[in-house]
């Protein structure tokens, strides 16, 4: 129970010098760490918010934008619907009107044909008939369709209008998380607050209107096709056909000139876009944006090009047009790029919103604050001393108590902070105040599970037995209370870390790396010490 053979040892030693070397990065300056050999580690632990100040957003989402958004997509698709489809041997069904209400969520269809009626019903039905909010799309009835003669009228449930709400809060916080933190590393806070807001608070950043910015371009990626039968002169006059739309080029683009009609109907969206890049021009100076479709966005993409060569292809992004190349040849491999002149800057940034995603509704800035490093510094100095103390008293108190036995133990919490300090600087875990507290916290439960020993080997020493029975007798009984104790913490500190969000999962964090380190340097350490001694001195008393 107390020997260990000189492998273990060997492993002990070698696990708490690689808690020292990845530790050591957080007490040097910038210049130190990036001067350091490739080989060794340089990452550190990060500053929250509260530590390190930063910006605080409070952001509305605008969900009404989405049904109407979708209502306005169920027209183009019911549009659609109606024309022939010679594979499916449907015929053309005409629509005398086609309009949509934004006030009562309502598309009204009035056929032109009333020997049609029945047709268009069945292909309306069915192309309205799935479901949202369950698997495979069999939960709650999305639309509701109702007939009178020939006018049909096509409206969403209430359901699928909070549904579709919630999906998107759940939404714009994933594409805001991609836009701040494309890494992954930066553990900003992105969570919702009520049903339609969003908290944003990001460590380090004290530039919140950029923030915003970042935040609020749309990033809504489009591929439309031209309709050269309109003049220019009309289009800027606003004489256009129905289903199109003028647009201008953006500013980046550098050709000159004013814009193109377009038809509304994107032929592949930006949702189909799988990954975006930014890399050098490979045709000449500049910039360009590389871009891979999924399989649906691949097939649609590779489809319009096969038929549609020598026509104009408009990019669109943000209602600008950041590119409108000839198509020459069919692209059937699924991938693309954008030249135009852009710089690196802007490559790189329209790269990132591409493959961040467009935001699925409007998002409104409630409230904007930047958190002082000032504050941060006081928080940091206040948690520090409460550290040092903390660790100071701790270390007196064992040495008191328990002597020999109690510096072992404060060998062995040196050891417990070091490895703390080193695992959270190798998972790049962010520190906050509440993980201060976490750290006190664990050089209390440390402490803790050593009392639990030396009190059980001096009821043991008191009960008659040597020293060296005695330690044995102690570290075999404590280990049970000790193991059920930590496991406790450990399941508590999970909890917190699944259903908390920003410093509270900081702490727990730090408080499940604490149970772990601690006790192994409690029970695994101290033993290696204790045993050490006793088994070459061998002693016939010890003072407990």
């Amino acid at each position: 129970m107390l020997s260990f053979s000189k492998l273990q040892t060997a492993g002990i030693m070698l696990l708490i010098l690689l808690g020292v070397v990845f530790c050591v990065p957080n007490l040097l300056s910038n210049e130190a760490r990036e001067s350091l050999p490739g080989f060794l580690p340089k990452g550190t632990i990060n500053l929250g918010l509260d530590l390190q100040g930063g910006s605080h957003l409070l952001l509305r989402v605008e969900t009404g934008k989405v049904v109407d958004d979708r209502m306005k997509g169920l027209m183009g698709d019911l549009r659609r619907e109606m024309r022939p489809n010679r594979s499916a041997g449907q015929e053309r069904i005409s629509i005398e009107n086609l309009t949509y209400n934004d006030q009562t969520d309502t598309i009204t269809l009035r056929i032109a044909d009333s020997a049609m009626e029945k047709e268009a019903e069945d292909r309306i039905r069915d192309l309205t008939k799935g479901g949202v909010g369950g698997a495979l799309g069999l939960g709650l009835r999305a639309y509701s369709v109702n007939v009178d003669g020939r006018t049909i009228e096509v409206a969403m449930t209430p359901e699928a209008q909070r549904f579709y709400a919630d999906e998107a809060v759940r939404d714009s916080i994933e594409v805001v998380r991609r836009r701040i933190d494309p890494a992954g590393n930066k553990e900003v806070l992105i969570a919702p607050q009520g049903p339609d807001r969003i908290v944003v608070q990001v460590p380090g950043d004290n530039d919140p209107e950029a923030l915003k910015d970042l935040i609020n371009r749309t990033g809504q990626l489009s591929f439309h096709r031209q309709d050269p039968t309109v003049s220019l002169s009309d289009a800027m006059a606003g004489l256009l056909p129905p289903g199109r739309v003028f647009l201008p080029f953006a500013s980046l683009e550098g050709s000159g000139r004013p814009g193109l009609v377009l038809y509304d109907d994107a032929e592949v969206t930006g949702d189909m876009v799988q990954t975006a890049s930014a890399s050098p021009n490979s045709d000449g100076g500049g910039f360009q944006i590389n871009f891979a479709f999924d399989q649906r966005g691949a097939r649609r993409f590779a489809e319009y090009t096969r038929n549609n060569v020598g026509s104009i292809f408009a990019i669109v992004l943000d209602n600008e047009i950041i590119s409108a190349p000839n198509i020459q040849t069919p692209i059937t491999q699924g991938s693309g790029r954008i030249t135009g002149n852009f710089s690196a800057v802007e490559a790189a940034e329209t790269s990132l919103l591409i493959r961040s995603g467009a935001l699925p509704a409007e998002l409104n800035t409630l409230e904007t604050r930047s958190v002082g490093a000032q504050l941060g510094k006081d928080s940091v100095d206040a948690g520090a001393k409460a550290l040092v103390i903390g660790f100071i008293a701790v270390i007196f108190y064992m040495v008191i108590s328990y002597g020999r036995f109690g510096l072992y133990a404060d060998i062995a919490l040196i050891a417990n902070v070091i490895l703390l300090m080193g695992a959270l600087s190798l998972m790049g875990s962010t520190l906050t105040l509440p993980g201060i507290a976490g750290i006190v916290l664990t050089i209390g439960m440390a402490v803790d599970a050593n009392v639990l020993i030396f009190e059980r080997i001096r009821e043991e020493i008191l009960s008659g037995k040597t020293p060296i029975k005695a330690a044995e007798v102690g570290y075999d009984k404590a280990r049970s209370a000790i193991i059920d104790a930590n496991i406790t913490t450990f399941l508590a500190a999970l909890i917190m870390f699944q259903l908390g969000a920003g410093p509270v999962r900081g702490f727990a964090i730090t408080l499940a790396v604490g149970v772990v380190t601690s006790v192994f340097t409690a029970y695994v350490l101290t033993r290696l010490f204790a045993g050490g001694y006793l088994l070459s001195k061998r002693p016939q008393e010890i003072k407990l």
